[in-house]
């Protein structure tokens, strides 16, 4: 299959999620790898949080798209009326959905923020969840960005926060560091984060240092390296598998 028709199949988020995208590693499967590989591919269990960051970039990349969320008037997820609607499946709240929607009213009020996202004239350049894929070494990865901004030449990447002062750190901890290094190798261009606090409200705009870029390589790597023993290497035996270090 061309690349032309890969990346067109994995527009389709059937398609990127599902068994055709699982042949291609891609940045969530950076922890796995790294910590724990005989959980690579392991279902990851839906949790509200990961609910609520694909409603907030719903509401912002595709509203059209947003009907396909349920949302229960209730408190909690622990009340009768949750529990009745929502028939055992996990729904977003009300006041999940207004505080959303204040962080995408709060992003689009500030005017640099709109520009990346929606470009300056109608004539701009942008691109929502874009799919691509690359080999790296000997291993093919996938990326799906949220904005491509081909005006600034920029991958643009919406993030929620619970503390903006703390981006920094925990983008290294959340392996943000590898999934830019990943998508410039994809698209070519500089990646840039848009973040917002989810308590404050206060937006924050990071780019990408070198190291940051670099740190990003090395957990590529090293996650490739053991994607390779595991998953690659004929024999091998994980049960033989242990971590050696000197305290």
């Amino acid at each position: 299959m061309k690349s032309e028709q890969i990346i067109e199949k994995l527009r389709d988020d059937k398609h990127y999620y599902g068994e055709f995208g699982k042949q291609y590693l891609s940045n969530s499967d950076i922890s796995a790898l790294l910590t724990n590989p005989l959980d690579f591919k392991a279902p990851s269990k839906v949790i509200p949080a990961f609910l609520i960051g694909g409603y907030f970039h719903t509401a912002i990349l595709e509203p059209n798209k947003l009907k396909k969320y349920k949302i229960v008037e209730a408190t909690t997820r622990n009340t009768k009326k949750y529990k009745e609607i929502s028939e055992g499946e996990l729904c977003l709240l009300q006041h999940e959905v207004d505080r959303i929607e204040l962080m995408r009213d709060k992003l689009f009020q500030n005017e640099i923020c709109k520009q990346f996202i929606q470009g300056t004239t109608e004539q701009s350049q942008i691109e929502y969840e874009v799919p691509g894929v690359i080999q790296i070494n000997n291993n093919w990865w996938k990326g799906k960005a949220d904005i491509v901004n081909h005006d600034e030449k920029l991958i643009i990447d919406l993030k929620t926060t619970n503390d903006i002062q703390k981006f920094k750190s925990s983008a290294y901890r959340y392996n943000y560091d590898s999934q830019a290094f990943i998508y410039r190798k994809i698209f070519g261009y500089d990646f840039l984060f848009i973040a917002i606090d989810k308590n404050t409200q206060q937006i924050g705009i990071f780019d990408c240092s070198d190291r940051f870029y670099e740190s990003g390589s090395v957990k590529v790597e090293k996650a490739a390296e053991a994607y390779d023993l595991f998953y690659k290497t004929e024999g091998f035996d994980p049960k033989q598998f242990f971590i050696t270090k000197t305290l």
